[in-house]
């Protein structure tokens, strides 16, 4: 990914921002008063405000530190989603049988990691670029397997086996993980009036996904 800095937005402050999944779809009143919805965006994008997560002059000084080093919008950066950060649902414990990655064919060896969101009435899956390093723990077939019979690119997503442990055909892979947004400022200027900071005035800091 190019223009990006493998570094977290202050975590402190993510924990505290607001924000989530957009989507974009068109709708389309008819005459006979009925509507036509037309699904503009494949998958969704998320958008946060960081402001809302500054709690004090450290917290502010802290992301105008971390804006100026990206440049503005210029570098994206990783962002922890305060609510969906893991590949299991929240207050879970990360497993090796998470998430379904893919199905082995006995020549593949890397296979990118997702997470499926999914109910009785239908599901999407969505592309997990930015593990955290060192979280992803991998299993074939419900059976847990060594981290050293495979590797993990952080910046991608992508996991490889080494040779000799590639998953045989029909073998189910699956992973369970921690990881990251990869977002970026979507301001060039943050504006900051001490005057009304402590009295709850709270600037807005707006990032946005960057897609893959």
């Amino acid at each position: 990914m190019s223009g990006f800095h493998e570094v977290r937005f202050p975590l402190r402050v993510a924990l505290g921002a607001s924000g989530g999944p957009v989507r974009r779809t068109d709708i389309v009143n008819l005459s006979n008063g009925r509507e036509q919805r037309n699904q503009r965006w494949r998958d969704s994008r998320r958008s946060y405000d960081a402001g809302s997560g500054i709690r004090s002059l450290a917290d502010l000084y802290a992301v105008l530190e971390f804006f100026e080093a990206r440049r503005g919008q210029l570098y994206g950066f990783r962002f922890r989603d305060p609510v969906d950060w893991t590949s299991c649902p929240p207050g879970g414990a990360v497993s090796a049988g998470d998430q379904i990655i893919g199905t082995g064919d006995g020549v593949t060896a890397a296979f990118p990691l997702v997470k499926t969101y999914q109910d009785a009435g239908g599901g999407w899956t969505r592309r997990i670029v930015k593990p955290v390093d060192g979280t992803v723990l991998v299993s074939v077939d419900g059976v847990a397997v060594s981290v050293t019979a495979f590797a993990v690119d952080a910046a991608t997503g992508i996991v490889t086996f080494a040779a000799g442990h590639v998953p045989a055909a029909g073998a189910l892979v699956a992973a369970g993980y921690e990881f990251d947004v990869p977002v970026r400022f979507d301001i060039d200027r943050i504006d900051v009036n001490l005057a009304h900071f402590d009295a709850g005035r709270i600037p807005t800091i707006a990032l946005t996904e960057i897609l893959a």
